[in-house]
């Protein structure tokens, strides 16, 4: 008998093009991540901007119509294709693995974006060393991650303060798909942002974009934010 075939985490190569179809204008990515990302970006003109972990590239395209100066890696080499036919074949997209050493020199970045990439990984000892390194002094690192409170809501049974592993089930433009993550409480997070040699600027839970209340009318009725994802903004210190 032939061994069963290794089933891989998170295999975004293995659903890219319906994920990126389906966040192209979902609640979640389009008028909820996106946005709050830019926003705490706030002016970035000329500014040399690491999109860590940047699938397809929306946000990536976001800070470039910015006048920012971009730089994208992703571990999905179907994604870093779907994100050069969005930013023509001269961006400068690689593939490259956060839990790695990265392919970039000591503090060639002012920014580093990490969107909805760390709450993958169950050790952020060596990523945050890594983009610590790739930053300057006082450059800046902007995250989102699962906002803690979730994996406590969808596990009442669970306990909040321990750092475990959980998967949900997705369906992406018709295409369904299971995602793994590691829930950790906040102090955690905070404590690794510290021992990286972070100070931690911003703790953001942001409203939607405006324009969300008409296009998500039923989601969002009677409310004015909703609880999805954590942002911080972290500086190298």
């Amino acid at each position: 008998m032939s061994a069963a075939p290794e089933v891989v985490e998170n295999d975004y190569d293995s659903f890219a093009e319906a994920y990126a179809a389906e966040n192209e204008a979902s609640l979640n990515n389009a008028y909820y991540t996106r946005p709050a990302i830019l926003n705490l970006a706030g002016d970035v003109s000329g500014r040399r901007i690491l999109d860590a972990g940047c699938g397809a590239g929306p946000i990536t395209e976001g800070l470039r119509d910015r006048g920012a100066i971009v730089t994208g890696f992703d571990s999905s080499a179907k994604m870093i294709e779907l994100a050069r036919k969005r930013l023509g074949a001269d961006a400068d997209l690689r593939v490259a693995d956060m839990g790695k050493p990265l392919p970039f020199p000591d503090g060639a970045f002012d920014d580093v974006i990490s969107a909805l990439v760390l709450h993958y990984l169950e050790d952020w000892t060596a990523p945050l060393a890594e983009i610590r390194r790739v930053l300057k002094p006082g450059g800046r690192l902007i995250l989102a991650v699962n906002h803690p409170i979730i994996y406590k809501l969808i596990h009442p049974e669970a306990d909040y303060f321990e750092t475990v592993k959980w998967s949900d089930d997705y369906t992406f433009d018709g295409q369904e798909a299971v995602l793994t993550y590691w829930h950790r409480p906040l102090h955690a997070m905070t404590d690794a942002f510290t021992e990286a040699g972070f100070r931690t600027a911003v703790v953001s839970e942001p409203p939607p974009a405006p324009e969300a209340y008409e296009l998500f009318p039923e989601e969002l009725a009677g409310r004015t934010a909703f609880l999805s994802f954590l942002f911080f903004v972290l500086e190298a210190v």
